[in-house]
């Protein structure tokens, strides 16, 4: 694995699966959702007080590589980099299994709103100022 800055142990649970017994593929996205929501949190700054603020960051564009399944009970590692492309923060997403084997890979790009207004993210920039790369 690469060194992240951030981290975070799942495991898929049982109404993640589908009818194979492994995890529907828009489930990732949801892990990854988790991932950067837990993530906002730890630097300081939750989802809901970021709203309270009037600050809402937003999916621009997510791209996701899907490259081993994962079935029920497995466990995982969450993992994601930070970095800023102009107005945006893009999240370099990816999942492994607990050996390091790799799961999936996903770039995420979000805006971010302030008062319902397209804006350059100062606010979440500063909060992330000691996770960007």
């Amino acid at each position: 694995m690469k060194e992240y800055a951030f981290r975070l142990p799942m495991k898929v649970r049982d109404y993640e699966v589908d009818a194979e017994g492994i995890v529907n593929n828009a489930n990732y996205l949801h892990y990854m959702e988790h991932t950067r929501h837990e993530f906002c949190e730890s630097a300081g700054l939750s989802f809901r007080e970021m709203h309270l603020r009037g600050i809402d960051p937003v999916l621009s564009r997510v791209e996701i590589r899907y490259r081993r399944p994962l079935g029920l009970g497995e466990s995982m590692v969450s993992c994601l980099n930070i970095s800023r492309r102009g107005p945006l923060f893009v999240f370099e997403q990816d999942i492994y299994t607990p050996d390091g084997q790799p799961v999936v890979e996903g770039i995420v790009e979000v805006a971010c709103l302030e008062n319902g207004r397209l804006s350059r993210g100062s606010v979440l920039a500063e909060a992330f100022a000691d996770y960007l790369r």
